[in-house]
C-alpha cells in the first residue's frame, strides 16, 4: 500500500497527499509563494526557518536541485544559504524526473538528504486563498507520527541562522562594508562582492563599532524584529553618524524600529516574486520578491525619517529613507534569485553613498 501524507492546520483542516523527500512529521508556520521558478533558492533562504512553504506553481522539480556543495568566492554557488531552512514543502505536482544543465539530483532526493519532509497532489492554490482569507496560520505535516504544532516566531529565529563568528569576504578592498548577518541570503554578499567592496559578514548581536568600516548593511532574516534587541540597539548608535546604512527586508524593520518607529504582524504577509511597490514621491512602479510576515508602521516615524517605498496592493510602507543622511531601507529584496532584479540598482546607490563618505572623511 502506498504511503500517504497529511498537511494539517491549527483550524482542524486536515489535506492528504502523496509523500516525497524524508517521510517523517513536522510542523511551523504554514506560508505560500507563488513563484515559477527558484525553488532551491527559496529552500535555502534563511527567512523561511521555523515555516512549512506552500509553493503554487503547478510543477515543481522539472529542473533538479543543482550541486549544493559548490562554492563561488566562499560562499554556496546556487543556494541563498548552507542548508533547507524550510520546515517542509508542500506543491501541487512533483516532477521526479528532471532536465536541467546543472542538476545533479532530484528534488525529492535533495530533501530526503537533509531530513526534510515534501506533500505533494494537493490543491495549493486553494491552500494560498486560505491563507490569504484567515491569516497566517500554524500547521504541520503528519506522516508516521503526530507532532505537536510549533509557532516559530516566539523564538529567536534570527539566533539560529546568524553566523558564529566574523567572516570576510573579498578582504583588503578599498571600500568595506559591515554586514550584519540577520540570516543573510547569499546573493546579498555576492551583490556587494561583485561590486568590488570588503563584506565583514558578523553575527546578529555583534558589536561592529569595534571594527574600521565605511558601510553598514543590515541582512534579512527570519521571525519576529523585535526579538533582536542586540541589533537594535547596535543600529540606534550607529544612526547617531554619518556612515552610510543600507537595510534589506528584516533589515528594513530593524533600523526603523532602532529609529524609533514600530513593527507590527501582516495578516498573511507578502510572499510572492511579483508585489508592486511605488517609489514615494514619483510615478514610478517595480516589480519585487518578498518573504516576510511583519511590516512597520509608517505612521510612526520618527522626525528625519520619510517612506520610501509602498506597496501597491494594501498600501503598506515598503521602506524608509532618512532626509539628510545616506541611510535606506526596503522590504523587498533587491538581490532577489531568481528574479525580479529591477532593483539592484539600489546596491550601486548605496556603495556610492559609501566612496562619497569614505572620500569626505579621507
Amino acid at each position: 500500500m502506498d504511503k500517504t501524507i497529511k498537511l494539517v492546520f491549527q483550524d482542524g483542516l486536515e489535506i492528504e497527499g502523496k509523500p516525497f523527500g524524508a517521510y517523517t512529521s513536522t510542523a511551523g508556520e504554514v506560508v505560500f509563494n507563488t513563484a515559477m521558478v527558484g525553488y532551491n533558492e527559496s529552500l535555502t533562504d534563511p527567512s523561511y526557518k521555523g515555516q512549512i512553504l506552500v509553493m503554487t506553481a503547478p510543477m515543481i522539480g522539472n529542473y533538479g536541485v543543482p550541486d549544493d556543495k559548490a562554492m563561488i568566492d566562499s560562499v554556496e554557488e546556487w543556494m541563498e544559504s548552507n542548508q533547507i531552512q524550510v520546515k517542509g514543502l508542500v506543491i501541487s505536482y512533483y516532477a521526479d524526473d528532471y532536465s536541467h544543465w546543472n542538476a545533479v539530483q532530484k528534488l525529492g532526493a535533495w530533501l530526503k538528504s537533509q531530513n526534510i519532509p515534501g506533500v505533494y497532489g494537493v490543491d495549493t492554490r486553494m491552500i494560498a486563498k486560505k491563507l490569504r482569507e484567515q491569516g497566517s496560520t500554524l500547521g504541520k505535516i503528519v506522516a508516521d507520527t503526530d507532532v505537536d504544532f510549533y509557532n516559530p516566531n516566539l523564538d529567536n529565529l534570527v539566533a539560529q541562522v546568524s553566523c558564529k563568528e566574523v567572516i570576510r569576504y573579498n578582504e583588503g578592498a578599498d571600500i568595506r562594508i559591515v554586514l550584519v548577518d540577520c540570516g543573510v541570503k547569499n546573493n546579498i554578499i555576492r551583490c556587494l562582492v561583485s561590486r568590488g567592496v570588503e563584506v565583514i559578514r558578523v553575527p546578529w548581536d555583534y558589536n561592529y563599532e569595534t571594527l574600521d568600516y565605511d558601510g553598514l548593511f543590515i541582512s534579512n532574516g527570519p521571525g519576529d524584529p523585535a526579538l533582536c534587541v542586540p541589533t537594535i540597539n547596535h543600529i540606534g548608535e550607529s544612526l547617531k553618524g554619518d556612515k552610510p546604512i543600507f537595510g534589506i527586508c528584516l533589515g528594513n524593520q530593524l533600523v526603523s524600529l532602532a529609529a524609533g518607529a514600530s513593527t507590527y504582524k501582516l495578516k498573511y504577509g507578502h510572499r510572492s516574486h511579483n508585489q508592486p511597490v511605488q517609489l514615494v514621491g514619483t510615478k514610478r512602479c517595480f516589480i519585487t520578491s518578498q518573504n516576510h510576515g511583519y511590516a512597520v508602521d509608517d505612521s510612526k516615524l520618527p522626525e528625519g525619517f520619510t517612506t520610501f517605498f509602498t506597496n501597491l496592493n494594501d498600501g503598506t510602507c515598503e521602506g524608509i529613507r532618512h532626509e539628510s543622511k545616506p541611510i535606506f531601507t526596503v522590504q523587498f529584496h533587491p538581490e532577489a534569485m531568481g528574479g525580479s532584479i529591477d532593483t539592484e540598482y539600489l546596491f550601486d546607490e548605496f556603495i556610492e553613498e559609501v566612496k562619497k563618505y569614505k572620500s569626505a572623511n579621507a
